[in-house]
């Protein structure tokens, strides 16, 4: 049914309370029965964790689930469900006690699509970082990041006007309608040395995707110091 493709190291924590060992397990799984010959087989890359404990490294593969994180069961994809192609992962930060992953999805039905989610994770604990755990006046932060987002908004639809190729494109619709069912949120952030980048996903359809802004909305260490909570695990970078 499968086969494992093969294990790459991608990183290993000399101590494993400021990292933890990260290796990539790719699997290839054949479906018995294909709708198509593209739909014979799929991959998905697991992150293999080894923490300080084994019970920690369990408890962050249990996080990095991309069955739990998208939605989806894994023995439906093998049988006629059949959208998705690979699963895969990116490690955006694995020191001073955080690790910060992106898994990333990708597979087609009618059409190509593909989704990214972003965990951040105290790898001393094996639990998920929330915003109410590292951030003080969440409201005035998430504020912030929404003028970040209506600043992008703003010159997205500036360039689309100003392109040749796209001036006739309507997308405000899309922009009002990602306002009422696709709010922007803290929830999504990945982390590294310079900062926290909070992601919105403004869910255009197929057709308009490739008008679709980015969604990511940096800020530095410094800009966020007034809502570092103190007795955080994000502290430590404004101190």
């Amino acid at each position: 049914m499968l086969a494992v493709a093969f294990v790459v190291t991608i990183s290993a924590g000399a101590t494993f309370a400021q990292s933890v060992g990260i290796t990539a397990k790719k699997v290839t799984y054949t479906r018995k029965k294909p709708i198509a010959d593209h739909k014979k087989t799929f991959e998905i890359t697991y992150p293999k964790i080894k923490a300080k404990t084994p019970a920690i490294s369990r408890k962050i593969e249990a996080i990095l689930s991309y069955e739990k994180a998208f939605e989806f069961k894994l023995a439906e994809e093998l049988g006629e469900i059949q959208w998705l192609e690979s699963a895969s992962y990116s490690v955006d930060y694995n020191a001073n006690k955080l690790l910060s992953v992106s898994l990333m999805i990708e597979g087609s039905g009618a059409y190509p699509s593909g989704s990214t989610k972003y965990f951040v994770i105290d790898n001393t604990t094996g639990t998920r970082v929330v915003p109410a755990t590292v951030f003080v006046n969440t409201a005035g932060l998430l504020a912030k990041v929404k003028k970040l987002k209506e600043a992008e908004v703003k010159k997205a639809l500036e360039d689309i006007t100003n392109d040749p190729e796209t001036k006739d494109e309507d997308v405000s619709s899309f922009f009002t309608s990602s306002d009422e069912y696709s709010k922007v949120s803290l929830n999504e952030m990945s982390i590294d040395e310079n900062g926290v980048v909070f992601h919105h996903d403004y869910g255009f359809p197929h057709v308009a995707k490739a008008l679709q802004p980015t969604g990511e909305f940096f800020l530095t260490w410094e800009e966020l110091k007034p809502y570092i909570k103190k007795s955080g695990l994000l502290a430590q970078f404004v101190r």
